[in-house]
């Protein structure tokens, strides 16, 4: 297998990432008045978002494995070993948390201040305090 340059690999993250930016606006998930709206049960709309994007997910799995000989960027397909431990329970109820009361996801966070939605500087800004936070004071070397 030939060396990939590292900038195919950033050019392909880039089309990645814009790609689900572009996503998440079409869809209204960087607007956090629509994820409060969705967790409050009054606009199910995000549900097909969620379902499209989980259902892709699924067959990308399931069939890119067979149908291709090897990853783009990789030599071979891998597993991925998950492990549910106390601490990722944890995590995920902090996330969580922080999810309902903000309304804002990480993704669509970001994505939204593509679009202008200035007020979420703040919570991107708390999202890297966790972060760091949790780097520093937290994690195991």
């Amino acid at each position: 297998m030939p060396p990939v340059s590292s900038r195919a690999i950033l050019l392909s993250a880039l089309a990645a990432g814009t790609l689900f930016g572009f996503g998440l606006a079409l869809s209204t998930m960087v607007q956090p008045e629509v994820i409060l709206q969705f967790l409050l049960l009054n606009n199910m709309g995000l549900l097909l978002v969620l379902a499209g994007a989980a259902g892709t997910t699924a067959i990308a799995y399931a069939l890119l494995p067979h149908l291709m000989q090897r990853p783009v960027f990789a030599p071979d397909f891998k597993k991925h070993a998950a492990i549910l431990k106390a601490p990722t329970l944890i995590g995920a109820a902090i996330f969580g948390s922080g999810w309902v009361l903000s309304g804002v996801c990480p993704g669509p966070a970001i994505a939204g201040l593509g679009t202008g939605n200035w007020p979420l500087l703040l919570s991107v800004a708390g999202l890297l305090l966790g972060a760091w936070i949790h780097g520093r004071f937290v994690a195991k070397p």
